[in-house]
């Protein structure tokens, strides 16, 4: 269907231009010593809304008749469509709610990242053999809707792509042995679920403040077509989209693409130059094997860490937390329950918040979890323990980054 631009300004504020700072979207934030510039990310995931990962939401899952289950894919398999259906559809209704958006205002919160399985384009799905819940779009434009209305920016993420982008990595919504995703026909389900979701959101005005799309979350190495098929063909995909409806160059959406610095390619090579593009960085010391694991190592390696090369600006970094080295977790020296240890985390998010906001911002992952007292996957959890304060601005004062 396409829709003319008299019906798109009938829509009011349906359409906006698409990086925050080109409409003051958040309200000029205060300056501070290490950034001079306005309206920064300061975002958070919703992990687990519509793609649930058992690690993280296991309570949930298990609430849900899904307990014991690898992924989304395994649980819709063993519950069946129908009471599959009920089961997730009540999910998300209720695990990310009003009040939810309210708070991540109140903490000084701007932008939500959605991370989406392709299925939730229901017809891209291979209903014969792949197994997932039915339902979603509307909860979907629900939340779009709800953050719109309290002026939350917006990054829909294609966080689970056909096939799988990554294997055994529950993220992606299925359990995969391998990593299917990397072929010209899936890649074909991808580019419509983009198209659909573009067309969704230039004319639906619930998606007034959505304003960046993620081609694809994490996909594995080594597939050199993810760069010069997919994500060159998923950014003209997208503006021939966009140009059906008739949008003009100015309200077009930010596209946005994992970063060189994840190694799968730098897609600068085939987008670089071209209008509103955006990268994604996702920083989790935990698992950087280049550097001593300690809280002075976390502290320096965040205090130095600069980002944006081989022309990959601008850039958020969508993904990050206060998560350490698993072996290291529960001892004395990290663990959250000892108050002593409440200090250094605090000072390790300011630090953190100082390198990113060198660029365009960042988005915690995540908003909420299901790990007990173990805040430092839960933006809200650590902010209500005391460690993450409730206005970042803050974080100048806190991350004592010298030199």
């Amino acid at each position: 269907m396409k829709f003319s631009l008299l019906s798109l300004l009938a829509l009011g504020t349906a359409v906006q231009a698409w990086l925050p700072h080109e409409r003051n979207l958040f309200g000029e934030q205060p300056s501070s010593r290490f950034s001079s510039s306005y309206n920064k990310i300061r975002g958070v995931n919703l992990g687990s809304l519509f793609i649930i990962e058992p690690w993280m939401a296991s309570q949930e899952f298990a609430s849900m008749g899904c307990g014991g289950q690898k992924s989304e894919f395994d649980c819709m398999l063993s519950l069946g469509q129908e009471a599959g259906n009920a089961a997730f559809q009540k999910h998300w209704d209720t695990y990310i709610t009003e009040q939810d958006l309210n708070t991540m205002q109140q903490y000084g919160l701007n932008t939500i990242r959605v991370p989406v399985g392709y299925w939730m384009v229901e017809d891209t799905v291979y209903q014969d053999s792949e197994h997932f819940p039915k339902g979603g779009l509307k909860y979907l434009d629900r939340l779009a809707g709800w953050a719109a209305d309290r002026n939350l920016y917006v990054v829909l993420d294609l966080h689970g792509a056909p096939g799988a982008q990554e294997p055994n990595q529950p993220f992606t919504g299925q359990y995969a042995p391998s990593a299917g995703f990397f072929h010209s026909w899936q890649y074909e389900r991808a580019y419509k679920f983009l198209q659909v979701m573009t067309q969704r959101i230039h004319s639906n005005a619930a998606y007034r403040t959505t304003g960046m799309i993620e081609v694809l979350n994490e996909p594995e190495r080594n597939h050199p077509d993810l760069i010069t098929e997919f994500y060159a063909t998923a950014y003209a995909k997208i503006r021939e989209t966009e140009a059906q409806v008739n949008c003009p160059a100015e309200s077009q959406l930010t596209i946005q693409f994992m970063d060189q610095g994840w190694g799968a390619g730098n897609p600068a090579d085939v987008v670089g130059g071209k209008p509103n593009v955006a990268y994604d960085n996702h920083r989790y010391l935990k698992w950087d094997t280049s550097i001593e694991h300690s809280k002075s190592s976390y502290l320096a390696t965040s205090c130095s860490d600069s980002f944006g090369y081989g022309g990959n600006t601008p850039l958020i970094v969508g993904e990050w937390s206060l998560a350490i080295k698993d072996e290291l977790e529960s001892t004395p020296e990290f663990d959250p329950n000892v108050e002593s240890n409440k200090a250094f985390y605090t000072q390790w998010w300011a630090a953190q918040v100082q390198a990113y906001e060198k660029q365009l911002g960042w988005v915690y992952w995540s908003w909420k979890t299901q790990l007990g007292n173990d805040w430092r996957w839960s933006y809200k959890q650590a902010v209500e323990a005391g460690v993450i304060p409730k206005d970042p601005n803050q974080a100048a004062g806190i991350a004592r980054c010298y030199g």
